[in-house]
């Protein structure tokens, strides 16, 4: 047993031993330890060291509120992780941890000389020091910060772990599973409705766990705990321990994080280390307690400095006293409590200094009958020891003045400001607080949720109030859910309420310009920076915030915001809500990138939706591009081609006979409804009126600028039904964009949209035997041009199988689109290649597709187009219905920069030399005129042509239109190269071939 481990105390298991490591010594603690509660029972206070002093810090608390106690933990090979708070960390066998921000040691930081020159780092010292000169910041200064960023080494190996993810429903969700959560969860239970109770730590009971000389109902508080937790399993109620609220979002959705395995020694095989929980929650209880607030006083940040209500809880719920002599300085009643409970545990409390003039008697009275000195309207100075606290000075306070001080001899200073309501939870919702002036606190105001708030978290404080109010919030939240129940309030005694008074910093006898009092630990961010923050003009909090790095730390400001907002506010001469708090943002603590990427890692990490065809073309060498969130084949290479030979023989094979392509990843939408025609005719830039069923439009959709958004070609299958293609990577760009205007612009339409983008597989046939290789598999249709013309679509059987056959080509040859229900894709695919044997079919991919619609001078909408391209520019005036009232866009396009015959338009390009130009290359007019060049515009497409046996390109060129014949040059590395604008047009460009 260590020295510091009180027999017969804590919830620890004595019988337990487990074996870890701190900085290579081995260490022994015990199960139900976290690390730092077994190093303090091993008399280790200091674990590790600030951010830009690297002054030598130890726990100041016991809970995920932790600044201080940061280390790196091994938890096996490739399973490092820095920054974890020992105070959280429970102990598994053979664990490894290791201090940070520190060398070539702990004990004797070389950084530390940061601390010697502290006068230098003053608050934005970063904004003053690194301006001059300029010369400097590359070479000397931003090295020098990046060298010295950050606290922990980041892992350098890829995490072998999983992480999971799951959605949870629930009546009522209580986060927080102390004595108010409990009781408010019991209460909501009692009612039959579904409750879900979480707690961040591995047990539930909050406080209760570090207040065992309560009893509650005639029992002690432990018992009644445990009679509580099994009430609440009878009654059905999900109990999450290991559990962190990290975010509260719209609509009473809680994110939530549960640590699954890293408080094991030996973790199941493939079990995930931590489960995200996307919990959407009729009801929100937020019982989330109460933060204690640490005193800001010169060298109040030593090792063996802690909160009170830390060395509460490290003696009664791990069995560990934090000192051999403690003292206490406080200006609230808890600290006493601790204090006495220190002492009846065999420890010595030397000294209670308190900055108030009077306290409760029968507190100075329970002192005094403990042998604890009582020093009333004192104040503690400053502290002396080195690497771990020694001694204090204390000084009598005496209407505002500072008497002379005297030393006191300790190993452990417990301080205690008070308690502030966590609201972190409750302002990620927006919900509004109020200035408490009696508690010099905010509280939680206006709610913007379904919530209710409940024990210390709205400023309750003693156990009989905690347990009422949790009742009545259980009750409120059944009520609003529509059900009712009966409970009852716990009959407490021995309760320990508790009243205090509100400090800024603590008076002294040193120089404001001396003093080193600390109020955010981690960025050692003093009482002294935020003042200078508003001497040099900080007035919002926020910018305070910034300037001095106050709240930016790994607890969120949990332990600094408030004591740094009553500082601030003091400087500014304002009341505290005068000047406001900083923004709670998620996560509530830090959270692994892991638990938020769940199953998305490696192949998983990015969604790869495939094509019902896909196999198919894996199978049969496909080589692959992604194209939006799609696979796509992108060349189908026979055994010694390389892409540019692959993709030549499947344009000559498509132009020459018959092509095959998978276009099953063009977005489909479904608009029905009477007023469908209205609709698109207000949507698109061209007419529908007249557009009779059973036959295609080209379809252009503007945004309200008059800019290409998308395109596609559009079916009207019936009066009222409309099956519109986009893009690939428009299709729910598009059906957002239409849903916006029906939802807001039109609501009076009767109209409805569905996306059909997976319900669909197509495939595309083009060639001059597409008709022959699909007649045979056609029932009920006759294929003829005459029967069947270009831009006709049909509803028919194809292959067996109902499909919808579009007779339309982005290739300029005979085509057809064949769209069958998803899940027999491959099967129309198989039949097609089959029928299609006798004809050399070729299947070709996505590249032979870019060339042979760049032949025909057929755009792609966001390759060609970069969202300053109007309908005139791209060449599609003619898709532009002139006698329509109105479309998307309209106005847009009278605009005088818009019909300007300057702007930069769609053409084609030939090079003189028939090189291949550069897709992206920058176009100019005259090669000879000076550096920089003036740049007429750029390349958008670029192949190389196998039916016009030369390379090919599309441009956009200012006043392209009117330049037709002329000759622009392109500079590139190896030369400038002349080319010659066209139209965009380069093969058959009557069309002759799409109509046979």
């Amino acid at each position: 047993m260590s020295r510091y481990r009180i027999p017969g105390m804590g919830r620890v298991d004595p019988a337990a031993p487990v074996s870890f490591t701190f900085d290579g010594r081995r260490y022994t603690g015990l199960r139900g330890d976290t690390v730092a509660s077994a190093l303090l029972a091993n008399g280790v206070h200091l674990m590790g060291r600030s951010f830009k002093y690297h002054r030598p810090r130890g726990p100041i608390s016991a809970g995920s509120e932790e600044p201080n106690a940061l280390i790196g933990t091994s938890r096996g090979p490739g399973r490092f992780e820095p920054n974890t708070r020992a105070t959280v960390q429970e102990l598994r066998q053979g664990l490894v941890t290791e201090s940070q921000n520190k060398w070539p040691r702990l004990s004797f930081d070389i950084g530390a000389v940061n601390d010697r020159a502290y006068m230098l780092f003053s608050a934005g010292f970063y904004y003053k020091t690194f301006m001059w000169p300029r010369s400097f910041w590359d070479k000397v200064y931003e090295p020098f910060i990046r060298a010295a960023a950050g606290l922990g080494k980041s892992p350098t190996e890829a995490d072998p772990d999983t992480y999971a993810s799951r959605y949870l429903h629930t009546d009522v969700l209580v986060v927080g599973g102390g004595a108010a959560g409990i009781a408010a969860a019991l209460a909501a239970a009692q009612s039959g409705a579904k409750v879900t109770l979480v707690d961040e730590n591995p047990e539930m009971g909050g406080a209760l766990l570090s207040d065992p000389s309560v009893r509650i109902d005639g029992r002690g508080s432990w018992a009644w705990l445990a009679d509580q937790l099994s009430q609440l399993r009878a009654a059905g109620v999900t109990l999450m321990t290991r559990t962190t609220a990290i975010g509260y979002y719209h609509q009473n959705m809680v994110g939530l994080v549960e640590r699954l395995t890293d408080h094991l020694d030996q973790p199941p095989q493939d079990a995930p280390r931590e489960r995200m929980w996307r919990v959407r929650a009729r009801q929100v209880i937020l019982a989330q307690g109460a933060l204690e607030k640490p005193l800001v006083f010169d060298g109040n940040d030593r090792p063996g400095v802690m909160l009170a209500g830390a060395a509460q809880t490290y003696l009664n719920r791990y069995g560990v006293k934090v000192g051999d002599n403690a003292a206490v300085v406080t200006c609230h009643d808890s600290a006493y409590y601790a204090a006495f409970d220190l002492v009846d545990a065999g420890g010595r409390v030397a000294v209670i200094v308190d900055t108030r003039d009077q306290v409760r008697p029968d507190l100075a009275d329970a002192a005094r009958s403990r042998d604890i000195q009582l020093l009333t309207g004192h104040t503690v100075t400053a502290t002396g020891g080195r690497l771990r606290i020694s001694s204090i000075r204390v000084n009598p306070v005496r209407n505002g003045r500072v008497g002379s001080g005297r030393r006191i001899s300790c190993d452990a200073l417990l301080v205690s400001g008070g308690w502030t309501p966590s609201l972190h939870l409750f302002s990620h919702t927006k919900g509004s607080l109020t200035w408490d002036a009696d508690s010099q606190t905010f509280l939680p105001r206006h709610k913007t949720e379904a919530c209710q708030i409940a024990g210390a978290g709205r400023g309750l404080w003693g156990y009989a109030e905690v347990l009422a109010d949790g009742v009545t919030a259980g009750m409120a939240a059944i009520t609003e859910i529509g059900r009712s129940a009966v409970a009852t309030s716990a009959r407490v005694e021995g309760d320990r309420p508790g009243t205090g008074s509100s400090q800024k910093e603590l008076p002294t006898d040193r120089s404001a310009g001396k003093a080193r009092a600390f109020v955010d630990y981690q960025n050692d961010v003093t009482a002294k920076d935020i003042r200078l923050a508003v001497r040099e003009g900080m007035r919002s909090i926020e910018h305070v915030k910034r300037y001095t790095t106050n709240g930016m730390a790994t607890d969120q400001g949990k332990m600094s915001n408030i004591n740094g907002l009553m500082i601030a506010a003091d400087a500014l001469g304002k009341e505290p809500p005068q000047v406001g708090l900083t923004t709670f943002r998620p996560p509530y603590t830090p959270t692994s990138f892991g638990a938020f990427a769940g199953y998305h890692r490696g192949a998983t990490f990015e969604l790869t939706r495939k094509t019902p065809i896909d196999p198919w073309a894996e199978a049969h060498g496909a080589v692959f591009e992604p194209v939006s969130l799609w696979r796509r084949a992108w060349y189908f290479p026979r055994p010694g081609e390389d892409m540019h030979q692959a993709v030549a023989r499947e344009c000559r094979a498509t132009r020459a006979s018959v092509g095959i392509f998978d276009a099953s990843t063009l977005g489909k939408i479904e608009v029905a409804g009477p007023d469908a025609v209205e609709f698109m005719n207000r949507m698109y830039t061209n007419p529908w009126t007249k557009l009779p069923p059973g036959r295609c439009r080209y379809g252009l959709l503007l945004g309200e600028d008059g800019f290409i958004r998308d395109d596609g070609v559009i079916g009207r299958m019936s009066p009222d039904l409309f099956h519109v293609t986009t893009t690939t990577g428009g299709a729910a760009r598009v059906l957002n964009m239409m849903e916006d205007y029906l939802q807001t612009e039109w609501p009076d339409l009767n109209v409805w949209l569905t996306s059909t983008t997976e319900q669909w597989a197509t495939i595309a046939l083009n060639g001059p035997n597409a008709r022959k290789v699909l007649e045979p598999l056609v029932e009920g249709l006759d294929l003829s041009d005459a029967a069947f013309p270009h831009m006709s679509v049909a509803e028919c059987s194809v292959a067996g199988l109902p499909a919808r056959l579009f007779r339309l080509s982005f290739t300029g040859e005979l085509g057809f689109e064949i769209n069958v229900p998803a899940r027999h894709g491959l099967t129309l695919w198989n039949a097609l290649m089959e029928s299609g044997k006798a004809y050399d079919i070729c299947p070709y991919g996505t590249e032979t597709m870019h060339v042979l619609r760049a032949e025909k001078g057929y755009i792609i909408v966001g390759q060609d187009t970069d969202g300053t391209v109007t309908p005139q520019d791209a060449g599609l005036g003619w898709a532009i219905g002139k006698a329509k009232a109105d479309f998307v866009g309209k106005r847009s396009l009278s605009r005088p920069d818009i019909v300007d015959p300057n702007r930069k338009q769609l053409v084609g390009l030939l090079t003189e030399d028939g090189s291949r130009l550069e897709e992206g290359a920058q176009i100019v007019l005259d090669p000879n005129q000076d550096v920089p060049m003036k740049m007429a515009g750029h390349v958008t497409s670029s192949y190389a042509s196998d039916a016009l046996g030369r390379p090919i390109a599309m441009a956009v060129i200012t006043g392209g239109h009117g330049r037709m014949g002329e000759t622009v040059h392109i500079p590139m590395p190896q030369g400038t190269i002349r080319a010659q604008i066209t139209s965009t047009n380069f093969y058959d460009p009557d069309g002759e071939r799409l109509k046979a």
